[in-house]
């Protein structure tokens, strides 16, 4: 079988994952013994009816798993897996046009470690309701739009950490990605990130604010691997990013606001818990590379809103580090 595709499942109903399973059966073009999808229900009570899963061209496994998070799920159904490579899909999400699956099998023949593609988000202006879609280009956010050779997964160790259940991907991508020189990059949307009325990573204004510690855990645990594998060069260039993403985050007017103290007195004390088990790997950095990492985030910032900065890095990292000690930062000055 060429190509697998893994979707955790835990709250979704039969209607919820059928567009999915829809869109995967409208693919033209395509052998569907070349197709296969495995399903693995997160300890949950929602089970998907038989009915549903044998109405399809292409085979479905569907198994059932302990209650363990979206991370272990997914490596279960990797575990499962036997085709030449795979594909992580959301149970809500589905391929957006009729030759995504073509798009896929073209791009598999040059026998690529891992395909990165553009996706496709769906949304909704917040005034008009109307839908609204946005594209995605090289984000290692998501799973979305990715898929790799399985053997070269396995051979490489690389799963998705367990201990994670905000920010998973990110972790997953990026270890991928910096573990091969052999990707390919695919400029044409296959995946569509559909828009869910209870999500709540994009209805919550606050929801990075209150997920922060989760990407400074998700980026630490990284680090860690990147190190465990002797790829010291990966870990100072992804532990920069996250300072200075840290330092320019934290300029944001909704990170001032003070209605948001208790979110950001505690990130802020998690992040000087990271910087201090990281501070020697960011003394080992060079000038060039801290400035060509800092105007890449400074310039994303900035466009996100960011203020202008009220001290150095330098100063602020001298501040941070006293959280946990007897002072306090105030993030205002």
């Amino acid at each position: 079988m060429k190509l697998q595709i893994l979707v955790p499942q835990y709250k979704e109903t039969d209607a919820e994952i059928k567009p999915l399973l829809d869109s995967i059966a409208l693919q033209q073009n395509v052998n569907f013994d070349d197709v296969g999808v495995i399903i693995c229900n997160d300890g949950s009570d929602v089970f998907l009816s038989h009915s549903l899963l044998d109405q399809y061209p292409y085979q479905i496994e569907y198994h059932k798993e302990e209650h363990r998070g979206v991370s272990a799920t997914r490596n279960a159904c990797l575990d499962y897996a036997d085709a030449e490579y795979v594909m992580f899909c959301d149970a809500d999400d589905m391929f957006m046009n009729a030759c995504g699956l073509w798009i896929i099998f073209r791009e598999m023949i040059e026998g690529f470690d891992g395909i990165v593609s553009v996706f496709v988000e769906e949304t909704k202006d917040p005034k008009t309701m109307e839908k609204i879609y946005v594209n995605h280009d090289n984000d290692v956010t998501f799973v979305h739009g990715k898929i790799y050779r399985r053997e070269y997964l396995l051979r490489k160790n690389i799963k998705f950490n367990p201990d994670l259940q905000i920010h998973e991907d990110s972790y997953f991508n990026v270890l991928a990605r910096s573990c091969s020189s052999n990707m390919k990059y695919c400029q044409v949307p296959f995946y569509l990130w559909r828009w869910r009325d209870d999500s709540v990573c994009r209805h919550d204004p606050k929801y990075i604010l209150k997920t922060y510690k989760d990407m400074l855990k998700s980026s630490g645990a990284l680090t860690n691997e990147l190190q465990r594998r002797h790829m010291n060069d990966d870990a100072r260039f992804y532990t920069l990013t996250m300072v200075f993403d840290a330092y320019y985050t934290m300029n944001k007017p909704e990170w001032i606001d003070q209605e948001n103290q208790d979110y950001r007195d505690e990130t802020e004390k998690a992040f000087s818990v990271y910087f201090k088990e990281r501070k020697s790997i960011w003394e080992q950095a060079t000038p060039t590379e801290k400035m060509l990492i800092s105007n890449t985030i400074r310039t994303r910032s900035v466009s996100e809103g960011m203020q202008m900065e009220t001290v150095t890095i330098d100063e602020w990292l001298r501040h941070v580090e006293t959280l946990g000690d007897n002072d306090e930062f105030d993030s205002t000055r």
